[in-house]
């Protein structure tokens, strides 16, 4: 593991037993610090193109953004503008997959589809003045999802029911990151809507960083030089 990742899976821990301990103070410093150190690793990678590079560090930039307002989970206006960095940061992603050659695919994205339309019905019924911004996010948030899953990105992993099996390839691990992300946005939904008693909403926030941390780390690992030339090279064979 590089350092600056190690470094990131300490904050991560930090930030995740303060949310479940209910000690705010280290939430607060450790959370606003996972983004950055992410940022930190790409600027040393040397296996990322300049318009990659920009595109990441533009998203985690967002993602800082998003993760700072998000400190009082509880607090709807905060929770709507997280979700409109976090959609800024989707949508970064989005583009790198199509830069490396991701296109969406019925098979793929048919089960995100019916993912947004159940949540957007669930806010629609119990949080009325969350549907519009939080279904606009949701529409980010599978279509990365849904490029994330595309096997011309790892060409080498199987991909079963819409997701690539993980290997030694980092660019295969992007779908079950956006799985994560999936899980730790739709959990926040959750929390917001049923969670009542203390213990179950710092729990709740508990299990949320955690995956909203592993899904930050796989998608934002870079693929070895050989792995991205195979990805490209492939691409066209999966899309013709």
């Amino acid at each position: 593991m590089r350092g600056l990742r190690a470094a990131y899976s300490v904050a991560a821990a930090v930030t995740v037993f303060g949310a479940v301990t209910g000690r705010d103070r280290l939430q607060w410093v450790a959370k606003p610090l996972l983004m950055p150190l992410l940022a930190a690793d790409t600027v040393t990678s040397g296996d990322l193109a300049p318009d990659e590079r920009r595109l990441l560090l533009g998203s985690l930039a967002a993602a800082t953004v998003g993760d700072v307002l998000l400190l009082d989970p509880d607090n709807d206006h905060r929770l709507i503008a997280g979700a409109s960095s976090f959609a800024v940061m989707q949508t970064g992603y989005s583009v790198l997959w199509w830069k490396r050659g991701a296109r969406p695919r019925p098979e793929i994205a048919l089960p995100r589809v019916a993912a947004w339309i159940g949540a957007a019905a669930l806010l629609r019924a119990k949080a009325p003045n969350l549907t519009l911004p939080l279904t606009a996010y949701g529409a980010t948030l599978g279509t990365a999802a849904t490029l994330a899953s595309d096997p011309a990105l790892a060409p080498d992993a199987k991909n079963i029911a819409g997701l690539n099996i993980p290997t030694a390839d980092p660019s295969s691990r992007y779908g079950i990151g956006a799985l994560l992300f999936t899980i730790s946005d739709g959990l926040i939904v959750l929390r917001r809507l049923f969670a009542r008693d203390d213990r179950t909403r710092r729990v709740t926030e508990g299990v949320i960083l955690a995956t909203y941390a592993a899904a930050q780390y796989f998608l934002t690992d870079r693929p070895s030089r050989d792995a991205a030339a195979s990805s490209r090279d492939h691409a066209y064979d999966f899309h013709s």
